[in-house]
């Protein structure tokens, strides 16, 4: 399934000051970029080289050393030392502390418990009894002489508090509703007339030095700093940017065609040292080298391989051999120090031995045999 590729943009068209630029400058530019590019490429293949030839078997080796010297003592401490151990503290853990403190827990503790749970619920009891016929009565009495208390007390409260506050209004408040309309509020609107007039002279003479500011402004530095943008920066910027544009195209340029020249040198020089150095190893590899291997592989490591197999077998025969007569000397003195193992006692199945075994065609029940 091909995918909507979208449509080419149009290319606008170039002015002769563009094209007068990109032809010297790409040729200047393809100068100063090949050498750069070949050192470049160099730099990448003898990376490479080193990576898979140094850097990789190093990593490797620095690898396996670490796992020697610091994961594989560590696994083998834990493997053999501390999980033994671990397992050794657990158990007498469980010896000591888990099965006496069950015992005390079910002996001593659990006992108490339950003594302790029955004094419990008599003393709830009697502190039952002792609420339900002492103190509610003697709460429910001294409940109702306070309501008496509180009734009388909130009457003399309701008068006392009627009468302060018909003072407080007959004695402040008319004076001050009447201070307050006829002297405050006239004397308040004559203020508040006379800010907001003085408000807006204060508006209309900030309005007029604003006006005369902005046409200074406007004149002295506006339209200069337009006119300076206009006529001299926008044309200085569209210059440079297409000189900036044609350097980096004439930089992708030069680098795809110094690539182009670095891989056919590179590819010059690796014909050249396959001629002068792998062919000539090629050719003593196959010539003289595989035929002495298979000579020395046949003459001297098969027979040596085969010496050795005979050898393993003999030594693994002996210790087998060893082995079988080690186990057979513990056997014997087993034997001579416990005596013979006990044979398991013969358990009778109910069950027809001899020739007359049970079969479809006999019977063997009360019932029905004959």
């Amino acid at each position: 399934m091909e995918l909507h590729k979208p449509p080419p943009r149009p290319r606008q068209p170039e002015g002769c000051l563009t094209v007068a630029i990109r032809v010297p400058l790409r040729i200047f530019v393809l100068v100063l970029v090949v050498p750069v590019r070949m050192a470049w490429d160099a730099l990448v293949v003898t990376g490479r080289f080193l990576r898979d030839t140094v850097f990789r078997p190093l990593g490797r080796a620095l690898l396996w050393v670490g796992k020697a010297l610091f994961v594989w003592p560590f696994v083998g401490l834990w493997r053999y030392v501390l999980v033994p151990v671990g397992k050794a503290l657990a158990r007498l853990g469980t010896v000591l502390v888990v099965v006496p403190a069950g015992w005390l827990y079910r002996s001593v503790l659990t006992p108490v418990g339950h003594a302790l749970a029955w004094l419990a619920r008599g003393a709830g009891a009697g502190l039952g009894w002792v609420y339900a016929r002492l103190l509610t009565p003697v709460g429910r009495a001294v409940t109702r002489l306070l309501k008496g208390i509180g009734a009388v007390l909130a009457a003399l409260g309701i008068g006392v508090c009627t009468a302060v506050a018909r003072l407080v209004r007959y004695l402040l408040v008319v004076p001050a509703r009447w201070v307050y309309e006829w002297i405050l509020a006239p004397v308040g609107r004559a203020v508040a007339r006379c800010v907001r007039g003085l408000g807006r002279l204060l508006g209309l003479i900030a309005t007029g030095i604003g006006v005369a500011l902005y046409w200074t402004l406007r004149v002295l530095l506006v339209l200069p700093a337009l006119a300076l943008w206009r006529w001299v920066l926008a044309p200085v910027g569209r210059f440079l940017a297409v000189v900036a544009r044609e350097i980096g195209d004439a930089l992708g340029h030069a680098w795809r065609i110094a690539g182009r020249i670095s891989r056919a040198v590179g590819r010059a020089l690796g014909t050249l040292f396959r001629w002068i150095f792998v062919e000539p190893v090629r050719w003593v590899y196959r010539t003289v080298l595989t035929p002495v291997g298979h000579v020395v592989r046949d003459v001297v490591l098969r027979p040596v391989a085969e010496g050795a197999r005979v050898a393993g077998r003999a030594v693994r025969e002996a210790l087998a051999s060893a082995r079988d007569t080690v186990r057979q000397a513990r056997a014997d003195f087993r034997r001579m120090l416990f005596g013979e193992p006990r044979q398991p006692a013969a358990m009778d199945r109910r069950e027809p031995h001899g020739p007359a075994t049970r079969s479809l065609g006999s019977s063997t029940t009360a019932l029905t045999k004959d």
